[in-house]
């Protein structure tokens, strides 16, 4: 059994294949992301495949990691790109990929 004071919480942020965001929550960044790429993750995402994993933050505490999920989730398009970039992310990071 893993006790709560080592266990870790995830934030993170999903680019859509049509360039849009998602913002999550989770205990494991790989399991979760493969969910989302299967169909199986998020009601949003299922429309929205594939998902890339383009930002995650770490937390010790569930509730930080959920506020922050919330508060990006709140915010409007230009918002999330001014966060992302501020946590150092280039705009090329989502931007969509010519094939």
């Amino acid at each position: 059994m893993v006790k709560n004071e080592f266990k870790k919480y995830y934030f993170y942020v999903l680019l859509c294949r049509d360039g849009s965001f998602y913002g999550g929550f989770t205990t494991d960044l790989v399991k979760r992301v493969a969910a989302h790429n299967a169909g199986k993750g998020a009601k949003y995402t299922r429309t929205h495949r594939p998902v890339e994993l383009i930002y995650h933050e770490e937390f010790a505490d569930k509730s930080r990691a959920l506020k922050a999920e919330y508060a990006f989730k709140h915010q409007s398009r230009i918002q999330k790109e001014n966060y992302l970039k501020r946590k150092g992310l280039k705009a090329s990071a989502w931007q969509l990929k010519k094939s």
